[in-house]
Order: structure tokens, then C-alpha cells, then sequence
């Protein structure tokens, strides 16, 4: 075999194996996991969250670009930023005051972009949920989008708005991540549910919007939530079961 065939040969495979490997993240990751622009009660979360885990199921790699939908603190914003840092590219968008104000100020977080800023994200007079108003999210081609335990603030509506633009925003193929805390099936509006979502619901929303549902992860499961009480009351916070599905932008 000819010295520049062979060369070319190596050249694919390394770049093969690097697209389909996680470890570049994970190495990240770790990295950024240690970094002291995280807080003490941001690291306590790590157990109970897993985000090296979470992320690897989602099929996150250093040269995607990468939307996070409602970033609130930055918990996964500290985390996401510096996995893509040198190879990807990294957008936040609705929601994005408190994180502007707390972290992309910071060193290295120069850049994350903000996007969809004329988002309108408000609560109607006596609704228990946001209402959302946007065109979409200014970004296109993204290989994954993110939301983490947001689902459950938008009502239908918003919820139907926000589906549609990530998948506007999304290129063929991409990947629609959401991970929320779980409600009983069918199970109608009461004081101790407002912040849990149905699965089956959220996976029928999503489908609606065009994606594919493609799997599921139990990382998240955790069976000492009987899926009673309010995310915020002392008997399940932060531990509470949490529904992690993956969606796909069809590729035709």
C-alpha cells in the first residue's frame, strides 16, 4: 500500500474513533467538574445529578455546537462551556439573566453567545405556568439542545412554541435532550405537582413537534419519590425522580 494511502487510512480512523469516543468530554469534564467558579453547594449536586453520565447518554462531543435552553445559575452551563470550548460552539438562550449577570462574565466563558433575546417569557394573570413568545432561537444547524428540569414551567402553549423552535433550530439528525421531574401519568393539576411533568405527555408533545422519540435513561430514577409532594418540600428535594428522554430531529 502506497505511504500516502496509508497515511490517509490513519488519518479517517483517528478521526472516526474521535467523533464516536467520549472521553475527550469526560476528560473535560472532570476538569471543569474541579473548577473554582463553582460553588460548594453546586459540587454536592454532582451526585445526584451525574453529569458526566447524563451527558454521555445525550451523545454530547467537545465539536458540536450546543444549544442550553433556560440555563437559570449556570449549574450546567459551568460545565457544558468548557467541554466546547476549543472545538464546538455553545449558545444559552430564554431565561438567560441570571447567568449573564453570574458566569459568562467570567474568564473562559467569553464564548457562549446568548441568543433568542426578544424571547418573551411572562405569567398571565392567575396561571399556575410561563407563557412563551419567540420566532425562534437564532441558531441553526445545532447538533444537540439542551433543558434541564424546565418543561414543567411553560403551559401548553409555551411548551408547544418552545418544541418548535428547537426543532427549527436543530439540524437533521440533531438531538433534542430534556430531562424533568416526574408526575404520575395522567395525573391532574394539584398544590404538589405544578414543577413535575408527565413523560408520557412530554413525549407526545415532543413527537407532535416533529422529533422522533428515540430512547430513555433510568440515571435519574430514583424510587424513594413517591411522586407526591412538591419538588421543593424536604422529603425529595434534590433527590426526586427525574424522566431523561432522548429526541431526534429526522434526518430525511
Amino acid at each position: 500500500m502506497p505511504k500516502s494511502v496509508l497515511m490517509l487510512f490513519f488519518f479517517v480512523l483517528f478521526n472516526c474513533a474521535s467523533a464516536d469516543d467520549f472521553s475527550a468530554v469526560e476528560t473535560k469534564l472532570n476538569a471543569a467538574m474541579k473548577s473554582d467558579i463553582r460553588s460548594e453547594s453546586e459540587i454536592e449536586r454532582d451526585r445526584n445529578r451525574n453529569p458526566v453520565a447524563t451527558l454521555e447518554f445525550f451523545g454530547l462531543r467537545d465539536d458540536m455546537k450546543v444549544v442550553e435552553l433556560l440555563p437559570g445559575g449556570g449549574w450546567y452551563t459551568k460545565l457544558l462551556a468548557p467541554v466546547l470550548a476549543e472545538r464546538g460552539e455553545f449558545y444559552v438562550a430564554l431565561g438567560t439573566g441570571r447567568v449573564k449577570e453570574r458566569v459568562l462574565g467570567e474568564e473562559g466563558f467569553e464564548h457562549v453567545k446568548v441568543v433568542a433575546e426578544d424571547a418573551n417569557i411572562y405569567r398571565p394573570e392567575g396561571s399556575r405556568f410561563y407563557a412563551l413568545e419567540m420566532t425562534g432561537l437564532d441558531v441553526e444547524d445545532a447538533d444537540i439542545v439542551f433543558t434541564f428540569r424546565n418543561y414543567h414551567n411553560f403551559a401548553a402553549e409555551g411548551r408547544a412554541t418552545m418544541n418548535r423552535a428547537v426543532y427549527d433550530a436543530l439540524k437533521p439528525g440533531g438531538t433534542y435532550a430534556v430531562v424533568d421531574h416526574t408526575r404520575r401519568h395522567m395525573e391532574s393539576d394539584n398544590s404538589e405537582n405544578r414543577r413535575r411533568v408527565d413523560p408520557v405527555l412530554a413525549i407526545k408533545e415532543i413527537e407532535a413537534a416533529g422529533f422522533e422519540f428515540v430512547d430513555f435513561s433510568d440515571l435519574h430514577f430514583r424510587l424513594d419519590d413517591e411522586l407526591r409532594y412538591e419538588v421543593g418540600r424536604k422529603t425529595v428535594t434534590g433527590n426526586t425522580d427525574r424522566w431523561t428522554l432522548r429526541f431526534r430531529k429526522p434526518a430525511d
